[in-house]
């Protein structure tokens, strides 16, 4: 690095570059006196003078092995872009050429070096100097590359070819929980290990939390008193030669700024096979210290990956952290942060921010408004990203929308008991101690279509603030082997950090009965069914489970579901219930007839889908809602799902 910690620095540094130009110009002008090609004991008697070790020419020459030769010559090119008189002094020593060459510099300065025309010497490998065109080598004009100008002239800039692909991470990050401090001091150590040594470790974090995997490195780098830059394996040239130069430019960089790099492959699928050669290209090339960050484990064929894991924050390191971070507003949320604990599977840096948060906004703030600010701050940090696998669904409905017998309210009640104590009895009473299989909370919900399968989810995320993702198992199935737990894994580990609500729509497209195992696909059609179930078991949020056909599913999966839940097809004083609840209090009706609609024998979801398009006639005609709209409705929802209506289902409505 050319940056220092003394304040003088910078001028000094400067001061040194003109010394050892006018050195060079020295050379150059008795090079021009006497008419000679090879310089005299005088000309050696100008070369190297003292300056500081610190100054950026002796860092960069110490850094690249530069001999004093090559160190001319790139003084020589330097002096080209800082004082105006170079190029003539060049052309009087070359007449016709208004630049440096190395024919120029062989004439003018001692202990030319002829190894500088090697595409390994320092200056030509490192690209610290520019070969333009001409008629022949020693002929053609030599130009300093911009990013060295700029180290040399003390300026933090990064190589313009590298700005848009990497971007530093602040290695000051505060002290972190104790399982991820041990990641850190695991890299660190291997790297003090092993940093005389030719083969460098490469390390691979697996985990789904990229700022973990980040403040982890930056710590480690922290330790080993290097800097950290991050890039996406997405910005990876496909090009073979286009990768080898990104290659030779980061490893420059890497020398200049004494720097790791972290290499996100987070979003990288190993089943794009050019991305894959692309990755597996630069893992193999590179010769610097690298961090791999991935969510599944990369496979190398010749350089390993050192793997860690990097699991989330346990209970009891959430739980510190956030009273380390509130100050003094921990006292005042002391039991919330159980709950949100419980709930929230935050990493360190969103935990910081949130408290960060509340502090700023919580001086003045009721009780109240601050637990319910962090909550929702919480919840909104903690959203998963899963757009393409699952539909963020909105959760308006309370208990008294829900319309079913007394059995099935109180099973679902006891699902709501499981979530609002989960943190006692798995952490205060000890029962997550015994491990985590069996300690997620999984329901089964079975029923015809309709029947409020759904509405009793959206209950429950809405009871406890959580977000309800329904997912469709129909859609996530995949024919290709592995495809399907590769979803399965990406929706979990997604929503793992904020405990949503997963609701598996059409369950029975893969928990079907099993059947004889004849092939391959059937053998692993069952290892689909076993993956699912194993993450709904350690899933420490609630996950759900709808299907029209209970019948059909295996009773040997259904033992490993903590709750079964019916959702019957609605008898008629169920269905009365449903039509007095379909429209909201503010909705103009004019003599409904509530216990004739109760004669549709269809379901509560039909019976909505009629209210709202009655309440659309209506607001067309500019009326209240009327039984001659629910006709009108009714007529279309009947068509829509392909049953007639009968005069008798609506007689004396109009």
């Amino acid at each position: 690095m050319t940056n220092s910690t003394s304040p003088n620095w910078s001028p000094d540094n400067l001061k040194n570059l003109f010394v050892e130009l006018t050195r060079i110009r020295g050379m150059l002008k008795k090079c021009i006196d006497q008419g000679t090609s090879s310089p005299t004991p005088e000309t050696e008697s100008l070369s190297l003078p003292e300056t500081t070790s610190s100054s950026s020419l002796n860092q960069l020459c110490h850094l690249f092995n530069i001999s004093p030769f090559e160190r001319d010559i790139l003084l020589l090119c330097l002096g080209m872009e800082l004082d105006p008189d170079f190029s003539d002094i060049c052309a009087q020593v070359s007449p016709y050429q208004t630049y440096p060459t190395f024919a120029l510099a062989v004439a003018a300065f001692p202990r030319a070096d002829f190894r500088f025309v090697s595409s390994r010497s320092p200056l030509l490998g490192w690209q610290l100097v520019q070969v333009g065109e001409g008629l022949s080598f020693t002929q053609s004009p030599l130009r300093i590359d911009h990013r060295i100008l700029c180290y040399l002239l003390g300026e933090p800039e990064i190589d313009a070819k590298l700005s848009g692909l990497i971007r530093p991470i602040s290695t000051d990050v505060a002290v972190l929980a104790p399982s991820h401090q041990h990641l850190a001091n695991q890299i660190s150590t291997a790297w003090l290990q092993t940093s005389s040594s030719a083969s460098l470790p490469i390390f691979q974090l697996c985990g789904a939390d990229i700022t973990s995997k980040q403040s982890i490195a930056a710590v480690a780098c922290q330790q080993f008193d290097c800097n950290l830059m991050q890039m996406s394996a997405e910005f990876l040239p496909t090009s073979p030669d286009e990768c080898h130069h990104l290659l030779q430019r980061w490893h420059r960089e890497a020398i200049l700024t004494n720097c790791v790099l972290l290499l996100d492959c987070d979003t990288i699928s190993p089943a794009d096979p050019l991305r894959a050669a692309t990755l597996a290209q630069f893992i193999e090339g590179i010769n610097s210290l690298l961090i791999v960050s991935t969510q599944e484990r990369l496979r190398q064929r010749q350089r390993p990956l050192l793997t860690h894991d990097v699991p989330p924050l346990t209970h009891q390191e959430q739980l510190n952290l956030w009273q380390t971070h509130l100050g003094a507003n921990a006292g005042e949320l002391n039991g919330d942060v159980n709950a949100i604990v419980s709930q929230f599977n935050l990493s360190t840096a969103t935990i910081q921010a949130a408290c960060l948060h509340v502090n700023n906004q919580g001086n003045g703030e009721e009780k109240e408004a601050l637990k319910t600010q962090i909550w929702n701050f919480c919840r909104s940090q903690a959203r998963p990203h899963l757009d393409d696998l699952a539909q963020r669904m909105e959760s308006s409905a309370t208990w008294e929308d829900l319309v079913l017998p007394e059995r099935e309210k109180r099973i679902l009640q006891e699902i709501a008991t499981h979530l609002r104590h989960r943190s006692q009895v798995y952490q205060d009473w000890g029962f997550a101690k015994k491990g985590g299989r069996g300690l997620g909370i999984s329901a089964l919900f079975h029923g015809q279509s309709g029947t409020g399968k759904t509405l009793a989810a959206e209950v429950l995320a809405r009871e406890f603030r959580l977000d309800l993702y329904r997912i469709d198992l129909s859609a996530t199935v995949s024919k290709y082997i592995g495809e399907t737990e590769k979803n399965l894994r990406r929706i979990f580990d997604a929503a793992e950090t904020g405990g949503a609500v997963l609701l598996f729509d059409e369950a029975d497209a893969i928990f079907g009965k099993r059947s004889e195992v004849k092939d391959s696909h059937d053998r692993h059609a069952n290892v689909e069914v076993a993956y699912l179930l194993q993450r709904m078991e350690a899933y420490q949020g609630l996950a759900i489970l709808t299907t029209n056909l209970k019948d059909s599913l295996d009773q040997a999966f259904s033992r490993r579901i903590r709750f079964m839940v019916q959702f019957p097809f609605p008898d008629t004083q169920a269905r009365a219930e449903i039509w007095q609840r379909a429209f909201p209090p503010q909705t103009p009706t004019e003599d409904i007839a509530f216990d004739k609609l109760a004669k549709l024998n269809v379901s509560g979801g039909n019976i909505r889908n009629i209210a709202l398009n009655a309440a659309f006639l209506a607001a067309d005609g500019r009326k209240a809602v009327r039984m001659s709209h629910l006709v009108q409705a009714s007529q279309r929802e009947y068509l829509k799902i392909g049953r007639s209506l009968t005069d008798s289902e609506i007689k004396g409505w109009i």
